[in-house]
């Protein structure tokens, strides 16, 4: 039973892993720099950051320098701002298909010309869920646990590949409506070409008759 649970443990941590970004960022001392994702409707989002100077700043991270941090959606939908902070958690769930943007700024130039870093832990889908929480509301653990996570990275999986195969189709569509349109536009020009060789045929052997050069 123990190597059975240590299997599913495994599989688990194999197949979820991929779903989590962990990445530090060094900020400009002027300006905005940012990250973002590509997402689909339905997708669980959380995030935590922290900032702290770098390495060769501050070896033991004593301080935490002041940021602004902002989430936005593709369409420019304000899902998370705040501004004078050094750590944070922000989530949502997404409502748009499309790139889905995290900002962060240094506040002010108090910080002395240091390397400002912050630490990002981006989990989406399956992974950002608080498996803690669901086995106290369901009193279960253990092997059972960890069946039911394979159960929601299953339903993720058909997620996705259903996700997968609607922006194919979509694509496809695309594909086929513009390569009617150069068909058309193919056979409108080869079209014009010959009405214009004939048109000139015609006037040039009028021209030449008139002229009497032939």
């Amino acid at each position: 039973m123990k190597l059975v649970e240590a299997a599913a443990v495994i599989l688990v941590a194999f197949v979820v892993a991929p779903a989590v970004r962990g990445l530090w960022v060094d900020l400009p001392s002027t300006g905005t720099k940012c990250v973002s994702e590509e997402l689909h409707n339905h997708v669980v989002v959380l995030g935590d950051y922290h900032s702290f100077f770098g390495q060769n700043d501050d070896v033991n991270y004593t301080v935490s320098p002041s940021i602004s941090v902002k989430v936005t959606s593709p369409y420019g939908n304000n899902l998370y701002h705040q501004e004078k902070v050094s750590y944070g958690q922000f989530s949502f769930t997404a409502t748009e298909t499309g790139s889905y943007t995290a900002c962060f700024t240094v506040d002010g130039e108090q910080h002395g010309g240091k390397t400002v870093t912050v630490g990002i832990d981006w989990k989406t889908g399956i992974s950002a869920k608080d498996w803690d929480s669901v086995a106290k509301k369901e009193k279960i653990e253990g092997l059972e646990l960890e069946l039911k996570k394979l159960e929601g990275i299953v339903q993720a999986i058909r997620d996705n590949m259903n996700y997968m195969m609607s922006r194919e189709m979509d694509m496809r569509e695309v594909s086929e409506t513009a390569n009617s349109r150069v068909a058309r536009f193919s056979i409108m020009s080869l079209g014009i070409c010959i009405v214009t060789s004939v048109s000139q045929s015609l006037y040039l052997r009028r021209y030449f008759r008139k002229k009497k050069l032939i």
